[in-house]
């Protein structure tokens, strides 16, 4: 039989990052333990700041019955002369029932001792409280708090607990908190419990007294006080999806509202008071013509017709917060950008100091910028590089971290440096991620790279090598920001004979094998593409991150291309052929003992191949695996493995030379359709 049930955990406040991050996983975890009591249904999960609520519009009123089977040993080792054996008493007692009421039944072609049990389903009143306790417990919120006597632990503490099975309370105690037919409401409609009948009652209770439990409802409803403030005043809401999810966590009953602060604030760099607001108060910037304005959103929980005073406490919260922002500002430009100190700011155990790693980018920095002779100025590379850790010496930075080297640049157009440096000390993070933007000139690449690769060999150098998923120092978002750079300057990186000689500049021994590893690793990962690809083309012994990025594309566009699995066999018996072969050495073929026209036709068509300047490796693989119709002319009217020995390794030679030029690009055997 099917009920609808409403399971309510009421809590105090539940903080809105913890919640979000496991959010994910709550219903998979519910549905899980479901499965496991053979309860499984269809339901739905709500949440505000003080309640996690699940809820079945049909749920089973008790397990299903169900038969479990139990075979034990072949009944000739069972019994003996007709007594029975210890694995006969065994198997009734693991089966909870005398040797009488065993049977038998055919497994394996041998005729073994069976019996069968029927289980009545039990009820699921009885089955609830060992489900919500199960789902409550499984839940991994990062840190947990006791509270009273308990010794169990919880986000935070459980305040209430609702729990309906066709519409009358399931018996339970949870956390100490025994069920009861009660819920609580918005605090400013009611502090106390309130008695509700049954479910029905439970949805419009809530909605009558200033809860909007459905989450996605809040969401709309902030969306369209949005709308509803952009279209009266002119203006543009800037909308950040992670703010706003954390806004819909902890409101029960949202509202937008406009406030304001002095426009003296805007003398700030308009990061810094986004900052303010987002970071510490959970306010939405706004703009008007493109230009931050002296404006903010805030999104009330209050439950009330009149706002004003809500709006003009959190106008007086916000003061404060940008007064610190302009005194740290204008102490800042009085101080102006200096690395002085930085000697004394430690970088890592065996790593000296900050001013000890601006040392090492700055070598790596200047070995790039000579090595790839890029259209800037040197002195501008070395300018850059001299503060660009300067900003960590600011007090803006000291409070707000995250605004380290943007603050740099800020700073660094006060002081009247030029906009190419100014520019490189602001991206010299980029990027930061997958979807981050990348550094916008080549100078400002140099510098961003340089940064990374000091981080990666130093760590390296002291051998802290990211082990598992544990990685402090994100020395795997710095390989993805390495590739991502020379990809889009074309700048030719290799990463065995490059970071070999970067590696001179640092004391501690470097695992040159290891650090490969661990970037073709990330070169793996990098590319979204069939994994037999990517070592298709290492295995051509590629370590320049630019070509090896170009090959993998190449052959992974002829690889979907239409025909290739007929290709690839013809070529997989290429390479079959010249397994044998040291392809690291020169081959010659001998055009005087070409005889069959099958084997002169091939080689004058790969002459004619090769002797192309091709603009990709795409265009210079399609010619060559282009030689498949003369290859398979070849292979049908030629035997290669003639007795003249002169005429079989020249053969050879002719096949091992055109699978050379393709190895020199991937080793095509390697890939897997």
């Amino acid at each position: 039989m099917l009920k609808p049930l409403l399971i309510e955990i009421g809590v105090e406040e539940l903080p809105a990052v913890p919640l979000l991050k496991e959010l994910k996983n709550i219903e998979k975890k519910y549905a899980d333990i479901l499965e496991e009591y053979a309860l499984l249904g269809e339901f739905e999960f709500y949440y505000t700041p003080r309640r996690l609520v699940l809820w079945h519009r049909e749920f089973q009123t008790s397990q299903e019955d169900s038969v479990e089977e139990f075979f034990g040993a072949p009944v000739a080792v069972a019994f003996k002369d007709g007594e029975p054996t210890a694995a006969a008493h065994g198997f009734a007692k693991k089966c909870g029932v005398s040797l009488e009421e065993l049977g038998r039944a055919e497994k394996g072609g041998k005729e073994v001792l069976y019996y069968k049990k029927d289980i009545q389903g039990k009820a699921s009143v009885e089955l609830l409280p060992e489900i919500i306790e199960k789902w409550l417990k499984s839940l991994d919120f990062g840190k947990s708090m006791r509270w009273g006597s308990l010794r169990e632990s919880f986000i935070r503490p459980i305040r209430w607990v609702n729990v309906l099975l066709d519409d009358k309370v399931v018996p339970m105690k949870i956390y100490e908190v025994d069920a009861a037919k009660t819920t609580r409401v918005h605090r400013i409609a009611n502090f106390n419990a309130v008695a509700i009948s049954g479910a029905k009652d439970y949805f419009q209770t809530l909605k009558n007294n200033g809860v909007t439990l459905f989450q996605e409802e809040r969401k709309e409803k902030i969306f369209k006080d949005f709308q509803a403030i952009e279209s009266l005043n002119g203006l543009n809401i800037e909308v950040d999806e992670d703010l706003l999810a954390e806004v819909v966590a902890i409101t029960e009953n949202p509202t937008a509202l406009l406030g304001s602060f002095d426009e003296e604030f805007l003398q700030l760099p308009p990061e810094v008071i986004i900052t303010s607001m987002k970071e510490h108060q959970r306010y939405f910037p706004v703009f008007k013509d493109g230009k931050l304005i002296n404006k903010f959103v805030v999104v009330s929980n209050a439950l009330t017709d009149d706002f004003s005073e809500v709006i003009s406490g959190n106008e007086r919260v916000l003061r404060p917060r940008l007064a610190d922002g302009l005194f740290f500002w204008r102490n800042d430009l009085k101080n102006g950008l200096s690395t002085k100190g930085l000697e004394k700011a430690a970088f890592f155990k065996g790593l000296g100091s900050i001013a000890d790693k601006i040392v090492r980018e700055t070598k790596i920095a200047e070995e790039l910028f000579d090595k790839y002779g890029i259209d800037a100025s040197k002195a501008d590379l070395q300018r850059a590089m001299e503060l660009v850790k300067a900003d960590l010496m600011s007090e803006m930075v000291y409070e707000f971290t995250e605004l380290q080297g943007l603050m740099g640049y800020y700073y660094a157009k006060e002081a009247g440096e030029n906009d190419a440096v100014a520019l490189a000390i602001k991206e010299q993070y980029l990027p930061e991620g997958e979807e981050s933007a990348l550094p916008s000139t080549p100078l400002s690449a140099i510098v961003a790279m340089s940064i990374k690769l000091d981080t990666l060999l130093g760590l390296f150098s002291v051998n802290q090598i990211p082990t598992g998923s544990r990685d402090p120092f994100a020395l795997r978002r710095a390989v993805n920001g390495i590739i991502r750079i020379v990809n889009e300057y074309g700048f030719r990186f290799d990463i065995v004979a490059d970071i070999k000689e970067l590696a001179k500049n640092y004391e501690g021994a470097i695992d040159l094998e290891k650090l490969e590893s661990f970037i073709l690793e990330r070169i793996k990962r990098y590319y979204k593409v069939n994994p037999s690809i990517i070592e298709a083309v290492l295995a051509s012994n590629e370590r320049e991150l630019l070509a090896l990025g170009r090959k993998i594309e190449a052959l992974n566009n002829l690889v979907n291309s239409e025909g290739f699995d007929e290709v690839s066999s013809t070529f997989k018996r290429v390479a079959n052929i010249t397994k044998d072969i040291d392809l690291t050495q020169p081959l010659t073929v001998d055009e005087g003992l070409l005889q069959e026209d099958a084997e002169k036709a091939l080689y004058k068509r790969y002459k004619e191949v090769i002797a192309v300047q091709y603009n990709s490796y795409e265009e210079e693989l399609d010619a060559l695996l282009g030689l498949k119709p003369e290859l398979d002319t070849f292979f049908d009217n030629v035997m290669v493995n003639a007795e003249d020995e002169k005429l079989k390794n020249n053969r050879k030679a002719l096949v091992a030379s055109i699978y050379k030029n393709i190895l020199n690009i991937a080793d095509i055997k390697e890939v897997s359709i």
